[in-house]
């Protein structure tokens, strides 16, 4: 398959589908899908050559989700996108921002902007995504309601916007995507690489861990712990680190972190991105 076919979560015009293109360019055929499991579902069944998948947000943190199948599936993470966030309040022509008692969109862009519409005093309403709201409004708009969703979504579905920047912090809202697909990504530094492992049951277990990248002066860009499904108080950690899991301090790292861990699972090595969240925070 030479055609690139990247598949999203959400409806075309969603900020997954912003992501896409800001990547891969104009030229690539975009494939939605209902859910993250489908993304991946996608690539396995050669629906897709790639996969845009949500992983981190500056306000509301980790996809846990996203991870979750990250950890599943054999897929590698080929590039990293941070996407700045900027989320319209849409609504038909005919209505104005007056009329506006609730808004719609996902229970993850309503977080974003929780704080803003609490002082308005408008009820969050869940729905399948921002671009589906947006779809869903234009197609059958409902009384005094509005809905949370991009620039790109309003356009393509013809609504009005009648405020922008609706997130608690503007300015300061992006969402850290990973690109994945089959095969590593072609080499280009500065790189990053991520990974996935559990501890052993012992003292100074994570310690031990993360002294393999202390010992070789290896910078840490994130380290969170998620619970590990079906196995209650146990639990897996996500990490970061500046480099390429070929260079050769990093290589001696994940050889110790090998002998100390329980489990470890390379995500990918990536051309790292900048501007987010994570640049400069070393852990």
């Amino acid at each position: 398959m030479n055609e690139r076919i990247v598949a999203f979560q959400g409806t075309h015009g969603a900020y997954s589908e912003e992501a896409i293109h800001r990547h891969f360019g104009d030229d690539v055929t975009t494939l939605p899908c209902e859910d993250f499991a489908d993304i991946f579902d996608a690539i396995r069944r050669g629906k897709a050559t790639h996969g845009m998948l949500p992983v981190e947000n500056a306000l509301t943190g980790t996809v846990a989700g996203a991870y979750e199948l990250l950890t599943e599936h054999d897929f590698r993470v080929q590039a990293e996108i941070l996407l700045p966030i900027e989320h319209q309040l849409l609504v038909p022509e005919d209505m104005a921002v007056e009329d506006i008692q609730r808004v719609k969109s996902h229970p993850q862009a309503l977080a974003q902007c929780a704080d803003t519409l609490q002082r308005r005093g408008w009820e969050a309403v869940a729905a399948y995504d921002t671009a589906g709201a947006a779809q869903a409004l234009a197609e059958k708009p409902e009384p005094n309601t509005a809905v949370l969703a991009s620039a790109l979504a309003g356009k393509r579905y013809g609504l009005k916007t009648v405020e922008v920047n609706m997130e608690d912090e503007p300015g300061q809202n992006s969402t850290r995507f990973f690109a994945i697909g089959v095969e590593d990504a072609q080499r280009r530094d500065p790189s990053k690489t991520s990974l996935i492992f559990a501890v052993r049951h012992k003292p100074r277990a994570l310690y031990d861990c993360l002294g393999a990248f202390a010992l070789r002066n290896i910078n840490l860009t994130k380290i969170e712990s998620r619970p590990l499904r079906g196995r209650p108080w146990q639990y897996w950690f996500l990490l970061d680190f500046e480099g390429h899991w070929r260079d050769p301090g990093a290589e001696a790292a994940l050889v110790d972190l090998l002998r100390q861990a329980s489990m470890v699972k390379m995500l990918g090595s990536y051309p790292a991105a900048f501007g987010g969240p994570n640049t400069g925070n070393g852990a």
